[in-house]
């Protein structure tokens, strides 16, 4: 009986319970159109706000799975800059977030292009600018060092997880991949999605970064399952997560048959606990555009607006008194007293029940 699924004779005639999967299939679906439809109903500032959280969340997970911790400020910051967001607190990115970023925002802005060899050489050489780490960036693995293994433990006692198939095959092998993935039958995208996930983590045609190329290529294909390059949910956080069940999900299935049922149930059921976690994700987009809906008709000035984001945001440090308020809006305290009453009177903030010098307010909540 052959070790590994990509040494099948059958190979790689992918089989599944479709029954199975019906159900929970259903539901992500359901899951998915009831987040688009929320997320189109946002007002466009907070659409952009909402999609530059999630693909910011998504860059810095997917290198968070593979061990690489990249700075959040310098992925947030690219990610504005590439799709023209005026942002406040920019700051400049190295090569190597730029690499990643490039290559997330490619894949999923891009959806509609066709999945090539020169496309996936491209994103692997922005994964490792000018060759970082002593890998042979934009290139296929050549297996020079041995067979391509996943392995791990002490040296003498390592674990060999996985071996994948010999690089005289990968020519082959990703020809029959690529002319299966940018074909549009009759099977369901998200299932497509998850097939081309597992498919080509067992090709694994690069010396390194076939894990994060992997979980692009899904974002691609449930961009296409959308139809929109819009991003509201991350995968990636949602792997992240569940990362011990994510590498022994794809282990058991690399040795198993080539039914491949439970990795599908697996990729589905961790799909919908991605969307399901956007709402906590993006909670304080969601709030602000609830509260500014609520409160639309009211007429406020520049400072009361400014000073209400903030406190929307939590960026906001202790109680809110009238001589914080001053301080923040630059006004005199007199001013400052004005703008808080009138936004206690329109039902917006409330007084706090110390009083004194100590009177503080609050936001109400709509």
């Amino acid at each position: 009986m052959p070790k590994y699924i990509h040494q099948s004779p059958d190979w790689p005639q992918f089989q599944w319970d479709q029954d199975t999967l019906a159900a929970p299939l259903a539901a992500v679906r359901h899951r998915q159109g009831r987040l688009l439809g929320r997320m189109e109903a946002l007002g466009f500032p907070q659409q952009k706000e909402a999609l530059l959280k999630t693909l910011t969340l998504d860059v810095l997970k997917s290198s968070e799975i593979e061990g690489e911790l990249l700075d959040p400020g310098q992925v947030r910051s690219s990610i504005a800059r590439r799709l023209g967001m005026d942002i406040a607190g920019l700051v400049p990115a190295d090569r190597r977030v730029e690499g990643v970023v490039e290559m997330a925002l490619e894949a999923t802005q891009n959806y509609a292009q066709p999945l090539t060899k020169e496309r996936l050489l491209r994103w692997h050489a922005s994964l490792f600018p000018g060759g970082a780490a002593g890998i042979k960036a934009g290139t296929w693995r050549d297996d020079a060092k041995g067979p391509m293994q996943v392995v791990s433990g002490a040296m003498g006692r390592e674990r060999v997880h996985y071996e994948a198939p010999p690089a005289e095959r990968l020519d082959a092998e990703l020809d029959a991949f690529l002319a299966w993935v940018n074909q549009a039958g009759d099977m369901d995208p998200i299932l497509r999605a998850a097939i081309a996930h597992l498919w080509f983590v067992t090709i694994h045609p690069f010396d390194d970064g076939n894990g994060r190329i992997a979980r692009a290529i899904a974002d691609w294909a449930l961009a296409r399952s959308e139809g929109s390059a819009q991003r509201f949910y991350s995968m990636s956080a949602q792997i992240r997560r569940e990362r011990k069940e994510y590498y022994d999900i794809l282990e058991e299935t690399q040795k198993g048959t080539l039914d491949v049922t439970a990795w599908m149930r697996w990729f589905l059921d961790c799909l919908d606990r991605a969307i399901a976690g956007t709402e906590t994700a993006l909670a304080g987009v969601l709030r602000r555009d609830r509260f500014w809906k609520t409160y639309c008709d009211v007429s406020l000035n520049d400072r009361q607006r400014a000073i209400l984001n903030r406190l929307l945001d939590g960026d906001f440090a202790g109680k809110l008194t009238s001589s914080k308020w001053a301080k923040l809006a630059k006004c005199s305290q007199d001013t400052a007293h004005r703008d808080i009453l009138a936004l206690v009177e329109h039902g917006i903030l409330r007084k706090d029940s110390a009083g004194g010098r100590s009177t503080s307010y609050s936001l109400e909540r709509p």
